[in-house]
């Protein structure tokens, strides 16, 4: 019986957790000093499939993701690139062999802001309460799945 009950109260406190990863908004990031505007998901998916790779000004596109296992990531993934990161595997090996590296993973969101503002033409996503003045976000993906290019209301 005692058993029972902590693995319930364990099952209740991870249910906010669980809760507040499917309800996140997620800023797409640039570098601060950057200037590029990204207008849709199916752009957002060209970059992170690396069938765009010039921004618009000839700077080469440095997209980045979240280790595969990552909930953002997954989230990111399923909403942008209609597949999760585990099924993208054979993809990214086919265009290896071509000379395409997939984009390149970090393990945290904070590495993720420091990535991104320090390396000139990456693009990012974070949870949208993380994102800070080292980065820019040009653009939200919203919890319905839409892409904003206005800040939403966030409760931070």
């Amino acid at each position: 019986m005692r058993c029972l009950i902590t693995s319930l109260l364990f099952l209740i406190w991870l249910l906010p957790l669980h809760a507040g990863a499917e309800g996140e908004v997620i800023a797409i990031i640039i570098p601060k000093a950057e200037s590029v505007k990204v207008t849709s998901k199916p752009e957002l998916a060209l970059i992170f499939w690396r069938k765009k790779l010039y921004w618009a000004s000839s700077k080469r596109i440095q997209p980045v993701n979240l280790s595969p296992d990552n909930v953002l990531r997954q989230k990111f993934s399923l909403q942008i690139l209609d597949s999760p990161p585990e099924d993208q595997l054979e993809y990214w090996n086919a265009l290896y062999f071509h000379g395409t590296p997939p984009p390149h993973v970090v393990r945290s969101q904070e590495a993720m802001l420091r990535y991104v503002a320090d390396t000139p033409g990456a693009i990012g996503y974070v949870d949208a309460c993380r994102a800070d003045s080292r980065v820019k976000a040009v653009a939200w993906l919203l919890t319905d799945g839409s892409v904003s290019h206005v800040q939403p209301s966030l409760g931070c």
